[in-house]
């Protein structure tokens, strides 16, 4: 049965309808089905973290190739379907909660490898993925259905930088997959999305003495992005303007350049200067 007829089946079946609030876009492509799968490079000794398995169109797909498969899902009237179209999968686990509300490292406490798959409304995509980066154990992967637009900013370079590029890189290395047509989608998005890959560091290239610091500066300097970056730091940390002046003088970054200019490793600079 193709995934369009297995997702209007089992919305017929229980009366269901998608929430907008939630940003309910469910996939019925199969061929990005099969992408997102070979993507993932699944194996028999691997745990995959789904976030929003939705009516588990894909969440049966990852089961054939995995050893367990831990569904999270937030919206509590999926549930019986969910659990109907997953009725024959034993690898499954289903977990009905907020997946910004529980510790990752405690879901796959068992796990040996852990990678997580994800359908991510827009809304909460930012959130999501600088939760389970930040988290005590990261998965070693992510495949990731994002907007084409966040999907861009991911892998963007100085110049065109932002917050969640900097969460995105420190952490690991991001790359756009496949850009997926709105039309892939029941029902269909105003947007194209993308199928993107981040394939995390055991330990991260970026040398920081502090990494909640680094990331403090970082926010600061993203808080307003159209002001010079004294100013955005200056609006943002609480310091002197001569102490961020001299901080940026040390760290050889002109003052009058903006926040999505700068590389990681001038953050990195950036910020051990504050913190001295």
């Amino acid at each position: 049965m193709s995934a369009a007829r297995e997702v209007q089946d089992l919305l017929t079946r229980f009366n269901l309808r998608t929430r907008k609030s939630l940003g309910q876009n469910f996939l019925v492509e199969d061929g990005v089905f099969d992408r997102i799968i070979d993507a993932a490079e699944l194996t028999s000794d691997d745990t995959v973290l789904e976030i929003g398995p939705g009516l588990g169109t894909l969440t049966r797909r990852l089961a054939q190739h995995a050893a367990h498969v831990i569904a999270v899902e937030y919206d509590a009237q999926l549930m019986p379907a969910l659990q109907y179209a997953l009725a024959d999968a034993s690898n499954v686990t289903v977990i009905n909660d907020d997946i910004l509300a529980v510790d990752p490292a405690q879901l796959v406490a068992n796990a040996t490898h852990y990678k997580v798959v994800a359908n991510l409304p827009y809304q909460i995509t930012s959130a999501v993925i600088r939760h389970l980066l930040e988290a005590q154990r990261r998965p070693e992967v992510f495949i990731l259905m994002v907007q084409l637009e966040v999907a861009q900013r991911m892998i963007a370079t100085p110049g065109q930088m932002s917050l969640l590029a900097v969460s995105v890189q420190f952490y690991g290395q991001p790359h756009l997959l496949k850009r997926v047509k709105a039309d892939a989608f029941r029902p269909r998005p105003t947007v194209d999305s993308a199928i993107v890959r981040i394939d995390t560091y055991a330990q991260s290239p970026i040398e920081v003495d502090d990494t909640k610091h680094f990331f403090n500066i970082v926010r600061a300097g993203f808080g307003q992005m159209r002001k010079q970056l004294h100013n955005a730091l200056k609006s943002g940390l609480a310091l002197p303007s001569n102490a961020i002046d001299a901080a940026l003088q040390n760290a050889g970054i002109d003052a009058a350049r903006r926040a999505q200019t700068l590389s990681l490793e001038e953050w990195a600079r950036l910020a051990k200067q504050i913190h001295a």
